[in-house]
């Protein structure tokens, strides 16, 4: 395993293709980035011996900022007026 030299950031570490040809993420960097079983990744050929792993399945709340800037613009809700409830 190789940290980081100031925070402990993982940068590399080692695994090896079970005899079912699945790769296991080691639990460190699961733990990390929150993966959990079942979690969708893509794998891409750079070159010959090179790839890249890809996280496909979005973590909870993703996507929530996009939602929130996509509501109306300010101004849009007009509050009713009410009587108070201070006297209930």
């Amino acid at each position: 395993m190789n940290l980081g030299p100031k925070d402990g950031i993982l940068l590399e570490m080692t695994t090896c293709i079970s005899s079912k040809g699945q790769i296991v993420l080691p639990a460190a960097i699961r733990r990390r980035d929150g993966i959990a079983a079942g979690e969708t990744f893509a794998i891409e050929r750079l070159d010959r011996g090179d790839y890249r792993l890809t996280r496909l399945t979005r973590p909870a709340n993703a996507g929530l900022v996009d939602w929130l800037l996509a509501c109306p613009a300010k101004g849009f809700y007009t509050p009713i007026p009410s009587e108070s409830t201070d006297s209930l």
